[in-house]
């Protein structure tokens, strides 16, 4: 498999970036991953790297966004962290991403049954996972106003999910609303954020703008 270079980086639009995640979350559902030469690879972007997307996903041991977008070495900036929060160092390295190293699109990624979402919707607090798990009580609390049946049951896989996936449209917001370097270069159409969840069921990412 090929990788990016600088000219087939800024050739690219930031719909076709998205197609390109889109074709590649097709094939790892499909099990026809392409045939990855990492050493090749590994060589080629020994001097330079051109990812086309930037994704903010979870620490979680089932979401490499590498692997679920069947993506080489070198294609794309993979940000982790529990819970795919947002803060100043992930917005710092997001528009790190766009605005210097030219990626076309920023992906916000939550998942199915998310431990730091569970761990928000019964308001566990220690340490030095308290403040991030402050970050996503806004999302359980939206949630809980909208399905306030599941509320004494927040441990509900339905409510979880619907948290996560609140979480992801929020995250999305909160980049938007503290980066004015991603921001204006939205409003440019030099870049697209757009919101994903994964299920560790079955593998496969669902879009949502």
């Amino acid at each position: 498999m090929w990788v990016h270079s600088k000219s087939s980086q800024a050739a690219l639009s930031p719909d076709q970036a998205i197609e390109f995640l889109k074709k590649g979350n097709e094939r790892f559902v499909q099990n026809l991953r392409m045939q990855q030469d990492l050493l090749r690879q590994v060589n080629a972007t020994s001097e330079g790297q051109y990812p086309f997307a930037a994704i903010l996903s979870c620490m979680d041991a089932r979401t490499s966004a590498e692997l679920i977008f069947d993506q080489g070495l070198g294609d794309v900036f993979s940000i982790r962290i529990a819970g795919n929060v947002v803060n100043d160092d992930i917005l710092g390295s997001l528009e790190y991403a766009c605005q210097i190293a030219g990626s076309k699109v920023v992906v916000v990624m939550g998942h199915t049954h998310c431990a730091a979402i569970r761990q928000a919707c019964i308001n566990r607090s220690f340490e030095h996972f308290t403040p991030l798990l402050l970050k996503i009580r806004p999302s359980v609390e939206h949630v809980s106003r909208q399905m306030p049946e599941f509320a004494p049951k927040a441990l509900d896989p339905i409510f979880t999910d619907a948290v996560a996936r609140q979480h992801v449209q929020r995250s999305l917001k909160e980049i938007r609303r503290q980066s004015s370097i991603l921001r204006h270069m939205e409003q440019l159409q030099q870049i697209r954020l757009v919101g994903t969840m994964y299920s560790v069921e079955t593998g496969v990412v669902d879009f949502f703008y």
